[in-house]
């Protein structure tokens, strides 16, 4: 579509354009539970789609158009909510379990459509039925050319109010980093010059590590990853469970890492239990799995006035990297110490932030879009996803529990969909609780055993990290 702009155009971020391409059309998946049933009255979802969702952000309200020289631009529009919002019909007077089998039945469906380029980006399905885990469910389906999760998070928090009391603020976890006390000793040129070696060493290794996994270098094919062509229009399962923050902090007390560092070694040694399950044989298979880092340099959710205002360092957008961790394998030693998971996790995943691999991979990136353009670029994002095992994203939510239109939710997670690989892994934490997801191929990954076995694998480490703070002779063994 070849447009003159005008002054509501906005051009497309590079990354935007990326997720919106021939070879990539990468959507996020929202879910609100609710405690109470759904209001029948269509009309006030209507106007709160108008007067709430729409003014966050002008793209919400915009299309991505091309102009002559292939630039694409976010071209502002005019909506019609009842274009966007969907209310689907099951059959009536049916158990729990059977409106849960439709709703997941629903989400696998809308997983696998596309959204319509005539018009912005985004739809709300509204979901009256009760499953076992809400009254009602609403469904937010948002392109991620729009934005990343910490864009989404902060449009859908604007949306939501406190259910205590909708005049305070919503509050977050502390953003805490880790204390450093640096000595004298330490700062001395002694002590810096290995550091700045490493430093530019570790940031070698995996730049061009990372260049080869986009490239040449391809995960074995296991239980968790087909490695076929086209597996991102295959249909998923989207399972979802839960984990006490509480308790993942204990963990994370008890051997002094952080949230994030037990969170991966949980899904690591739980994705390892599963290969060894499902075939033994491919239980130390090479598998890498991608790690998403939010690039930018603050700490909590900004207002969605700061987000949208240019040139701030809360920009709205896509700004995140990815990691290339490679998945431990699982030794004898991992057996008697199943901790080694969460250290083995610790270790990688520090040496790569303390790299500047994601900054040069962000230049790479610049670098092909300039002389191949958005499409070609895609084209290495697409095989950077297509040749790992697994992306994990992790989001922190709100302490608090919070109402829409005086609704309060009860839950809420979240899944990225057309990514040409067999399992997504997303995190949220709200409520005290985290609640994972899990996208798995169908056909491939049973979605129950996979459950499973991340559960296990955190009850061992629960289990462990008590008895190496107790300081217990008889450490927790891997069956």
């Amino acid at each position: 579509m070849d447009l003159n702009h005008d002054e509501d155009s906005q051009p497309v971020s590079p990354t935007g354009q990326y997720f919106n391409s021939s070879v990539l059309s990468i959507c996020i998946i929202g879910v609100l539970e609710f405690e109470i049933p759904i209001q029948e009255d269509d009309s006030l979802t209507v106007k709160l789609v108008q007067d709430v969702f729409l003014p966050i952000n002008p793209r919400f309200s915009s299309i991505m158009v091309q102009d002559e020289k292939g630039v694409k631009y976010w071209k502002k529009v005019e909506v019609k909510p009842k274009d966007h919002i969907r209310v689907p019909n099951f059959p009536e007077g049916k158990s729990i379990e059977f409106y849960d089998e439709c709703f997941n039945d629903y989400l696998t469906k809308l997983a696998m459509e596309t959204l319509p380029q005539s018009q912005p980006l985004w739809e709300i399905h509204i979901i009256k039925y009760p499953t076992k885990n809400a009254a009602g469910n609403v469904v937010f389906k948002l392109h991620h050319a729009l934005g990343d999760g910490y864009s989404i998070m902060g449009a859908l928090l604007s949306c939501l109010q406190r259910a205590d009391d909708p005049s305070l603020p919503i509050t977050f976890p502390a953003f805490r980093t880790n204390p450093q006390d640096i000595s004298i000793e330490d700062s001395s040129i002694c002590k810096k010059v290995p550091r700045i070696l490493s430093g530019i060493g570790n940031t070698i290794s995996d730049f061009v590590w990372g260049v080869l996994k986009s490239t040449v270098l391809e995960d074995d094919r296991t239980p968790i990853r087909s490695g076929d062509d086209g597996v991102e229009f295959r249909p998923i399962s989207i399972t979802t469970f839960s984990f006490s923050m509480d308790q993942i902090k204990q963990i994370k007390v008890n051997l002094e890492v952080s949230i994030n560092d037990v969170i991966c070694g949980v899904i690591f040694l739980g994705a390892r239990l599963y290969m060894q399950a499902m075939n033994q044989e491919k239980t130390n298979a090479s598998s890498t799995a991608l790690v998403l880092l939010n690039t930018r340099n603050i700490a909590g959710y900004k207002s969605i006035e700061e987000m949208v205002e240019p040139n701030t360092e809360s920009t709205w957008g896509n700004q995140f990297g990815f990691l290339h961790v490679s998945v431990p394998r699982f030794t004898k030693k991992d057996s008697s110490n199943p901790l080694n998971f969460v250290f083995k996790a610790q270790k990688t995943i520090k040496s790569k932030r303390d790299s500047a691999a994601v900054y040069l991979t962000g230049q790479l990136l610049e670098t092909l879009r300039r002389h191949r353009g958005p499409e070609g670029t895609a084209k290495y994002v697409r095989g950077t996803l297509k040749n790992s095992s697994m992306t994990i994203s992790n989001i922190s939510g709100p302490v608090d529990q919070l109402a829409l239109a005086n609704h309060p939710a009860k839950g809420m997670y979240f899944m990225v969909v057309g990514v040409p690989q067999s399992l997504t892994i997303t995190m949220i934490s709200y409520m005290r609780e985290l609640r994972v997801a899990v996208g798995t191929e169908k056909g491939l990954i049973h979605p129950q055993k996979f459950q499973s076995c991340i559960e296990d694998a955190f009850n061992i480490m629960f289990k462990a990290a008590a008895e190496s703070k107790s300081g217990s002779a008889t450490p927790t063994q891997i069956n």
